[in-house]
């Protein structure tokens, strides 16, 4: 910028002025405000108004000040506000992760006919923040099921690309999400629609806050409202989402050294994170997190993990899984962290972490869900070969055979008439059953062996834990030592995926068989009651009307569900309910460990109310 010597010189004042435009004073070091004094006296000689010393003549005289004063804020004040404030904002975005899932893509563009293999992945850019996904197979409906983490920014628009990788690089779509629209600390299922129609991306978003701000308070909820929203006679909601939980966690005691402690609570696909505490074996958080829910057989996962520098490689502290209809609501309650298999507790001194769960939701539509498709989780650990888990599951089926064989044996015995007497009786009793029989008495036969599996599972009272313990554990030794030329070693790399493949049929029958028990045996109530009263109402129905009319209905339906639905998933309604049904696995990770300190008394006031935390033994 060129300075007009002229008016300058004519007055001084205005340069003064002029110079005070060009370099605020406010920032600008001593060797700046010398050389501006340099310049303004070759311009003009000695300037008064520059010039911070007084007059020779008059030594009384008042200094002049540098620069004169302005009226109101100087654009330095202004200038001082923005920068601070800019400060403040970049310090919070860098407390913020975003926790991104890419799920899959549909509707893209077809795939060029070249004769090449073609691989599609995307790009996420968040500020000056970027991640690329892995590469698929290129399709009209993609699926990658990846999860990336990408640092808060002051820009907070996510930009999204898609990109196709045959011969070359190819654009296949791009879009940009505004996070400022997103709640905090809740996720977020979202399908984003690609510039010019392209097609759709399915991500889930959630925004946490890595380090605890004192302006942040915990949110207080209306129960009367939700009560109202999710009672059993409000069925005009959404059928998805069949509940609310609402978790605060306040912190954790005995965790093993003094860790930089951090919480993740996760809820099928839903993750969250809580803010790092200071260095303690007793860490404080005191956050409050809301969860839909939209299965009430789901299962809340609590982590505790350590991200100090010592503990990068061994950040897992403990862990523990609360099924939501083992939930009281608004209890508080200290809840023992396991170790990473879930049988033993944790490393430490009884570490353990306090909970305060309220669970509100509605039993009509959390019924009606039970018989639809069970959500799949975007991100699920891959099956791996397991020979133990093969050995336990053929010596079960090894044992199922013997016992079929006995009784097998046993009505054959009967049937022989080696016991005349016995056997008479029981042709006898065979004749008046099928004689007397009718339909609508097969479910309530059925209805009789709840309670006769739930006393006998009383009085055997099975430790599951023990039986663990006593399980053999079978050395698989080296393949190396099976390598006597091509074909066998052949057959040997195939061995472990054939395997797999059975290893999984059995398992799942033997789940099924374990999860039928447990429905008889009362392990989750609430599904044995709902078994109980459908059996009721199927006796009913068998009652009133005749058995093949409901036959003919039940193919017809069967045959025409298509037609009526033409978007429905293929399912089998009876092994939906089925698989909310936990097997033996499922009870020992439930299995709750024991806490050294009395349980608190249930709380039934108002969620934003902090209860005393009594000091722990």
């Amino acid at each position: 910028m060129e300075v007009n010597k002229d008016s300058s010189t004519q007055n001084p004042e205005n340069s003064a002025v002029l110079l005070r435009n060009i370099i605020p004073f406010s920032w600008r070091p001593s060797c700046i405000v010398n050389t501006a004094n340099d310049i303004m006296r070759n311009i003009h000689g000695s300037n008064p108004v520059l010039e911070s010393k007084p007059t020779v003549n008059n030594k009384n005289a008042p200094e002049v000040p540098l620069v004169p004063p302005a009226v109101g804020p100087s654009n330095n004040e202004k200038l001082n506000r923005r920068e601070s404030t800019k400060s403040i904002k970049d310090k919070t975005q860098r407390n913020i992760i975003v926790n991104i899932v890419l799920v899959e893509a549909k509707g893209l563009p077809d795939v060029p006919d070249d004769g090449l293999s073609h691989g599609v992945y995307c790009k996420f850019r968040l500020g000056s923040h970027t991640c690329k996904s892995k590469s698929v197979l290129t399709t009209r409906y993609p699926q990658w099921k990846e999860r990336f983490k990408l640092n808060g920014d002051s820009d907070q628009l996510l930009h999204i690309s898609l990109w196709d990788k045959g011969k070359h690089k190819n654009f296949m779509g791009s879009c940009v999400l505004d996070l400022s629209n997103l709640e905090k600390e809740r996720t977020h299922d979202i399908w984003q629609q690609l510039d010019e129609n392209y097609g759709s991306l399915h991500l889930s978003i959630t925004i946490c806050i890595l380090k605890q701000l004192e302006s942040t308070s915990n949110p207080e909820y209306k129960v009367d409202d939700l009560r109202s929203k999710f009672a059993f006679y409000n069925v005009s909601t959404d059928l998805n989402l069949v509940g609310q939980l609402h978790v605060r966690v306040y912190g954790a005691r005995g965790l093993k050294g003094k860790p930089s402690a951090y919480c993740t609570l996760e809820l099928e696909n839903e993750k969250i994170h809580t803010p790092k505490a200071s260095y303690s074996a007793e860490p404080v958080w005191d956050k409050s997190y809301v969860f839909n829910i939209y299965d009430v057989t789901s299962t809340l996962e609590v982590k505790v993990l350590d991200s100090s520098i010592n503990s990068l490689l061994n950040d897992f502290l403990g862990r523990v899984t609360i099924p939501l209809l083992r939930i009281k609501d608004g209890e508080m309650r200290w809840y023992a962290l396991k170790d990473n298999n879930k049988r033993k507790g944790a490393r430490g001194n009884c570490p353990r972490v306090r909970l305060e769960l309220s669970l509100v939701w509605n039993p009509v539509t959390a019924s009606l869900k039970l018989f639809r498709p069970k959500q799949v989780k975007y991100i699920a650990k891959e099956p791996k070969f397991d020979l133990a888990l093969v050995y336990k599951n053929v010596k079960f089926i090894r044992d199922t055979f013997e016992f079929l064989y006995v009784i097998n044996e046993y009505f054959k015995h009967l049937f022989e008439w080696e016991d005349r007497e016995f056997s008479a009786a029981a042709l006898i009793i065979w004749l008046i059953f099928w004689y007397y029989f009718e339909p609508w008495m097969g479910p309530l036969l059925t209805l009789a062996l709840f309670p006769v599996v739930y006393i006998y599972d009383q009085e055997k009272c099975w430790d599951f834990t023990k039986t663990l313990a006593t399980e053999e554990v079978v050395d698989t030794g080296t393949i190396d030592d099976l390598q006597n030329g091509d074909t066998i070693t052949d057959k040997v790399k195939g061995l472990p995926e054939m395997t797999l493949t059975i290893t999984h049929g059995i398992e799942y029958m033997v789940s099924v068989a374990e999860r039928l028990y447990n429905l008889a045996a009362f392990k989750v109530p609430f599904l044995s009651f709902l078994a109980m009263v459908l059996l009721i109402f199927g006796s009913v129905i068998l009652y009133i009307l005749p058995f093949k009319y409901l036959m003919i209905s039940l193919g017809l339906y069967k045959f025409f569900r298509k037609r009526i639905n033409p978007q429905r998933v293929l399912n089998n309604d009876l092994l939906d309910f089925i698989s909310r049904i936990p097997d033996h696995k499922m009870l020992k990770d439930w299995k709750e460990l024991s806490v050294p300190e009395p349980q608190q008394p249930r709380i039934s006031g108002s969620f934003g109310i902090k209860p005393t935390i009594p000091n722990a033994s």
